[in-house]
C-alpha cells in the first residue's frame, strides 16, 4: 500500500496556514519591487448593516428635458453594474421618475478612515457621458451604444489593447463613421475631456473594434473600465449626500463573532468526545471551511452583510452534518465486523449521496438567490455557495485524505478509535405497572 502517512500532516499544515491568513492577511513578495497581497478579516468590506455607508442622489447635467423612465432605468441598470463588477453587494439602486433622480446606497470600502461621502462616491467611477467624435469635434457615437469594453490583447503584437462591442444601432453608427474617416482619428470623449484618440485602419462593419497602441495592462485597463463607465445615456453629478450609520453595528458583529468562536470549540469537543479520531478529522475540516468561506470574502472584497454571516453559520452547520454522517457511516462499518480500511472505504462511499442530497439542494437555492436576489440577499447567497464548495473540498476529500493517511500508524488502528461513543445501561429487575408485581429481566439500552 502506497504510504499516505505524510498526507495528514500536509493537510493541516494547509489549514493553519489558511486560518493565519484568513485572520491576520498575508503579504508574499514578489521579486525586489513587487509583493501579493492577500486580505484578511481586518481588510473584509462589510454591509451597511455592520459598517454604515454613502446615500447619494445623482440627477442628471446638460439636458433641457425631464429624462425619461428608459433613460433612468439603463443609468440604474449601469449603476448596479459598477457595483457588481466592485463586489459591492449591499446596495440599494433606486430610481425617483418624478425628479429624475438615481438613489444610491452602498456601504464604506474596508479601508475607509476618513468617511469621506464624496471620496466614497468616486469608487463608482465617472459620471460622465461617453462620446465618439471626429477631428471637428461632431458626435459620431455615444457610449450608451456600447454593451461592452474589455481588455484583450493582440494576435498580431501579443500587446493589450481594449475590445469594443457596439449594440445594434450603434454598430451602424460606428460602420459609416469607420468608412469615412479610415487614416484619420477618432477621438474619444468623456464629457468635454479628450481621454482617447485612434486612428482608422480600416472600416468596420460588424461592431466589434479594438483600440491598440496601450502602454501596458493598467493603461488599457483604465480605458476600459472608463468606457465601461461612459455608457450611461447623459452625464450625472451627485446632487446630495450623507452618511449612513449602521443599522445594528459593530456591537451586534462583535456578539455574533463571539457566539460562532463559543459555538465552534463546543461543537469540535462534542465532536472528538463522541465520534473520537473522525471526530479530530472532522474539526480540521470545519476550520479549512470557515477559512476557505472568509477567503473568499476578503480576497475578492465581496460585502460582507449581517444575512452573509448567517449563510456561513448555515454552511458550516452543514460541513458538521456532512462530517457527522461521514462518521456514523464508518462506525458502523465497523461494528458489522468489516476491516478498518474497507470501513473506511465504504463509509465515504456510502455517505457521499446522503451529504451530496443534501449539499446540491442548498445549492441549488443558492444559485437560483445569485440569478433573481439583489443587495444583501446576494452576499447571503455567495456565503452559502462557496460555503457548500468548501464542505466539498475540506468536509469530504480533505478528511477522506486525512483518515486514510492516520489509519496508516500502527497506534492508531485500533478499530475503537473510529467508531461512536457508546454506553450500555443495564436494568435487571423492574415492578410491571398493571400488576405490581416484580419481574427480573435484562434490558440492555445503547446510547
Amino acid at each position: 500500500m502506497k504510504n499516505r502517512r505524510p498526507i495528514f500532516f500536509i493537510v493541516v499544515a494547509i489549514a493553519m496556514i489558511m486560518a493565519y491568513t484568513a485572520i491576520n492577511g498575508l503579504i508574499i513578495p514578489i521579486g525586489s519591487s513587487l509583493e501579493l497581497v492577500i486580505p484578511g478579516i481586518p481588510d473584509m468590506r462589510y454591509g451597511i448593516d455592520i459598517r454604515g455607508g454613502v446615500d447619494a442622489a445623482f440627477e442628471p447635467v446638460g439636458l433641457d428635458r425631464k429624462p425619461t423612465k428608459q433613460e433612468l432605468e439603463s443609468a440604474r441598470a449601469i449603476m448596479e453594474t459598477r457595483l457588481d463588477n466592485l463586489n459591492i453587494l449591499d446596495r440599494d439602486v433606486t430610481i425617483d421618475e418624478q425628479n429624475g433622480y438615481i438613489i444610491i446606497r452602498f456601504p464604506w470600502q474596508s479601508t475607509e478612515t476618513d468617511f469621506d461621502p464624496e471620496k466614497a462616491i468616486s469608487e463608482l467611477g465617472e459620471t460622465a457621458m461617453l462620446t465618439f467624435r471626429n477631428e471637428e469635434g461632431d458626435v459620431l457615437v455615444t457610449g450608451s451604444h456600447v454593451i461592452n469594453a474589455s481588455v484583450g490583447t493582440s494576435p498580431k503584437t501579443g500587446g493589450y489593447i481594449v475590445l469594443l462591442e457596439f449594440d445594434e444601432e450603434g454598430t451602424e453608427l460606428f460602420s459609416k463613421a469607420t468608412k469615412e474617416l479610415i487614416d484619420k482619428p477618432i477621438n474619444i470623449y468623456m464629457d468635454d475631456t479628450l481621454i482617447q484618440s485612434a486612428i482608422v485602419q480600416s472600416h468596420i462593419p460588424n461592431g466589434e473594434a479594438y483600440i491598440e497602441g496601450m502602454s501596458g495592462l493598467e493603461e488599457a485597463k483604465a480605458l476600459s473600465d472608463k468606457i465601461n463607465a461612459g455608457a450611461l445615456p447623459f452625464s450625472m453629478t451627485s446632487r446630495n449626500h450623507s452618511t449612513i450609520s449602521p443599522t445594528m453595528g459593530s456591537g451586534a458583529l462583535n456578539t455574533m463573532v463571539i457566539a460562532a468562536v463559543i459555538a465552534f470549540f463546543v461543537t469540535c469537543v462534542l465532536l472528538i468526545i463522541y465520534y473520537r479520531l473522525p471526530g479530530y478529522v472532522a474539526c480540521i475540516s470545519l476550520v479549512i471551511q470557515m477559512s476557505g468561506i472568509l477567503l473568499a470574502l476578503s480576497v475578492p472584497q465581496i460585502t460582507l452583510t449581517l444575512t452573509g454571516i448567517a449563510g456561513v453559520i448555515l454552511s458550516i452547520g452543514m460541513g458538521v452534518d456532512a462530517n457527522i454522517i461521514i462518521s456514523e457511516r464508518i462506525s458502523e462499518e465497523i461494528k458489522s465486523g468489516k476491516s478498518l480500511s474497507t470501513s473506511i472505504s465504504l463509509g465515504f462511499k456510502n455517505s457521499f449521496s446522503s451529504v451530496f442530497d443534501g449539499n446540491i439542494t442548498i445549492l441549488l437555492v443558492g444559485i437560483i438567490m445569485i440569478a433573481f436576489g439583489s443587495g444583501s440577499l446576494l452576499s447571503f447567497a455567495y456565503t452559502l455557495i462557496t460555503g457548500i464548495f468548501f464542505n466539498f473540498v475540506a468536509g469530504v476529500t480533505a478528511s477522506r485524505l486525512m483518515i486514510y493517511s492516520l489509519s496508516q500508524f500502527d497506534f492508531l488502528r485500533k478499530t475503537e478509535l473510529y467508531t461512536c461513543l457508546t454506553k450500555r445501561v443495564t436494568m435487571e429487575k423492574f415492578t410491571d405497572f398493571f400488576s405490581g408485581r416484580r419481574i427480573f429481566a435484562s434490558v440492555s439500552v445503547t446510547i
